[in-house]
């Protein structure tokens, strides 16, 4: 894809790619800028292109007015957020839920950035973090031993006017990385092509944000990770997940070991199955479809009224969900309210579920096989979500 970032809206200082550990200090790296690549086209995006502020809650840059035209309505989804949360367990709760939000991801100090689009945008990370699991628990879900954190999933979930959109984006995807500095050694790299995995593994959050703001057009207003053991904990908290298979679904490399027909997944086979690829005749395609039918499924679960209204399940599914939760700085219990609403409303009957559409799904690169988008069906998708149309 080319290079979306040809009108950048901010100047702001860069920040260190990787996720900082809680008890460190923030300390800012150099600047980074990112740069079309040498011969790449750099057509303008369509759309709005007003020096762009952020959409997050404390975010810097101009005033948007859409933000205070919706500030009645954030109110009144804080209200219930809060109503909901009184009538399971008291003010304490939404307290104690908020407090555990790990907010270390910084939007705000990513440089240069895309214009802000209409409606919001989600950028929902599955990630291969170890981080709470046991070396018995990595042995028993099958996870290996690798430190450090990778994409599983990456996903565009768009809310708006026009209703909610899921859009996957396969993680090997094959994009343009921006210019970044390498924390660990300070050496600047210039923008590349690589995989959308790369930019997770080598920059974190911030440098996959960045990825996917350029190569989309679609400017990310909020970002929400979880890792393998927070992944587990939820759908063991709402009792499993129920799904059918039309056949039986093996994989050595995930630990898949599920026959044909309906059955409730518990944490760990549920966790197998959405990262299983190896049979699926196209791979990387195959998983993301996977994902999106066991989300909608586990969405479906954790709605009902048996769920919600039971404390013995809904706490749980909270503790779960936060416990290796990342979020950015401007997310917080009502955002988060408003991630989960899109995503029931994406993966029922009036929403959709989508895969950014592909030309070659086996491009042979330096980096190995790799996903080729499509640029025009591509660019046209991106489009809609940006101005807040239904795709198609």
């Amino acid at each position: 894809m080319s290079d979306w970032t040809d009108h950048p809206a901010d100047h702001r200082a860069g920040q260190d790619p990787r996720p900082v550990p809680r008890s460190s200090p923030r300390v800012p790296p150099p600047s980074t800028r990112t740069a079309p690549l040498p011969g790449m086209p750099s057509p303008a995006a369509p759309g709005r292109y007003d020096g762009g502020s952020s959409h997050v809650r404390g975010g810097r840059g101009s005033r948007n007015p859409r933000r205070r035209a919706g500030r009645g309505r954030r109110y009144l989804r804080t209200a219930a957020v809060l109503s909901s949360l009184l009538l399971l367990g008291g003010a304490g709760t939404y307290v104690w839920a908020d407090t555990r939000l790990n907010q270390e991801v910084d939007l705000g100090a990513l440089g240069a950035r895309v214009p802000a689009g209409e409606g919001t945008t989600y950028l929902v990370v599955g990630s291969d973090s170890r981080e709470g699991l046991s070396e018995q628990d990595r042995k028993d879900l099958n996870t290996g031993s690798a430190e450090g954190r990778r994409t599983d999933s990456v996903i565009l979930l768009h809310t708006g006017a026009n209703g909610a959109t899921m859009l996957s984006l396969p993680r090997d995807s094959w994009v343009t990385l921006p210019s970044y500095v390498d924390p660990g050694t300070g050496r600047s790299h210039r923008a590349a092509p690589d995989k959308l995995n790369a930019a997770f593994s080598l920059g974190g959050p911030d440098l996959l944000v960045r990825t996917v703001e350029r190569n989309t057009g679609v400017r990310v207003d909020h970002y929400a990770e979880i890792g393998f053991a927070g992944f587990v904990g939820v759908v063991d908290a709402v009792g499993g997940v129920d799904l059918c298979l039309d056949k039986a679904v093996r994989d050595e490399d995930s630990g898949a070991d599920l026959p044909a027909g309906c059955q409730t997944l518990d944490g760990a086979e549920a966790l197998a199955f959405v990262r299983q690829r190896k049979q699926e005749a196209q791979g990387d395609l195959g998983r993301t479809r996977n994902q999106q039918r066991f989300l909608a499924a586990l969405a479906r679960k954790a709605a009902t009224p048996s769920t919600l209204a039971d404390p013995s399940k809904s706490f749980p599914t909270l503790d779960a969900g936060l416990d290796t939760l990342i979020v950015d700085e401007g997310t917080e219990l009502p955002d988060l309210m408003g991630l989960f609403e899109a995503l029931r409303k994406a993966t029922g009957g009036g929403g959709r579920r989508l895969n950014v559409p592909v030309a070659d799904p086996d491009l042979r690169t330096s980096k190995g096989s790799a996903v080729k988008w499509d640029d025009r069906r591509a660019r046209a998708l991106f489009d809609a979500l940006r101005e807040d149309r239904p795709p198609g």
